[in-house]
């Protein structure tokens, strides 16, 4: 059975085609999910997918129900084109994430109506609506640093919308892992206020929960934009992780977060695969971002409060 997708907002948001994460080495990337994180490669299975206008390398992989794009500049990087620019500056950073949008054009209408800069895909401002635009992408300026691709296509060949997707996704419950789904993405800002306004008056997202995280040092707001949680996070402890993060980047996407079944055996797994972990508390874990590529990735046992996505 295909994977069952729920929208939010006039213009049905829908499924999270991927986030992308970038490195100096797509294939180096992408094998090390495949080990570590027991990924399912779809796109770029035996080299990766290279493309010229982008002067930039790719592959596309599964784990659990989240699709990860590892992208990466041919080397050495033009820092003239948007990818090369990205890993100039960013280095091995999680880049952005993408949403199917059932109305694209009256969603990039709404963006415009509200004075958000949206850049096509040929690069340079969408100015009006245009119901042959593939996909656009609203300024992080405007949209609390989090990068965002809108696109009216599914990702091609995408194993959530093929009818052996039920099956496959079994495999990573079965994996020392224990993943049962993803859980969320999680924006690092310096002001929730402003933030978690952007999301709900410009994309239309629903709040679902908020407070203090301790686990973060963080005060949040989790709302569900699309089919996927965006937890956004304002430090209140300057000596954190995320704190140190949002003062060196400012507004930008910092982590993930995966529902595990068994947090114990997701942490013998990674400390077998040499990928540090440091224990939150009893039920959650967090990697050290610099045994994954710059990502710092959380596995938790306990749902978050208020998960819409909850399986009764």
């Amino acid at each position: 059975m295909k994977k069952q997708v729920r929208t939010t907002g006039d213009h049905g948001m829908g499924q999270m085609v991927h986030v992308v994460h970038m490195s100096d080495d797509a294939q180096e990337l992408r094998e090390f999910y495949e080990r570590v994180f027991g990924a399912f490669v779809y796109m770029g299975v035996d080299e990766p997918n290279y493309l010229p206008w982008e002067d930039r390398y790719a592959t596309l992989l599964m784990i659990g129900d989240l699709c990860i794009e590892t992208m990466a500049p041919r080397v050495p990087a033009n820092p003239s084109l948007p990818v090369g620019k990205f890993y100039t500056k960013f280095g091995r950073h999680l880049h952005s994430v993408g949403y199917k949008v059932a109305d694209l054009p009256g969603l990039t209408d709404r963006l415009l109506g509200k004075g958000i800069y949206i850049g096509g895909p040929a690069g340079g401002p969408l100015t009006t609506p245009d119901p042959e635009t593939l996909y656009c992408f609203p300024s992080p300026r405007d949209t609390a640093g989090l990068m965002v691709e809108l696109s009216k296509l599914d990702m091609p060949k995408d194993p959530r919308d093929l009818e052996t997707w039920s099956s496959l996704a079994r495999m990573w419950r079965d994996h020392p892992l224990t993943i049962e789904r993803f859980s969320n993405v999680i924006l690092g800002v310096g002001d929730l206020e402003a933030a978690v306004k952007t999301y709900r008056d410009v994309f239309q997202a629903i709040p679902v929960a908020g407070g203090t995280d301790r686990a973060l040092e963080a005060e949040y707001q989790t709302l569900q934009l699309g089919d996927c949680l965006l937890q956004i996070a304002q430090p209140r402890d300057v000596d954190s992780d995320l704190a140190r993060h949002v003062d060196r980047w400012g507004n930008m996407i910092y982590g993930l977060r995966f529902l595990v079944r068994d947090v114990d055996s997701a942490e013998a797994w990674l400390d077998k695969h040499d990928v540090r972990t440091t224990r939150l508390r009893a039920d959650l874990i967090v990697t050290n971002a610099e045994d994954c590529f710059g990502a710092p990735v959380f596995l938790g046992s306990t749902e978050i409060d208020g998960d819409p996505f909850t399986v009764e």
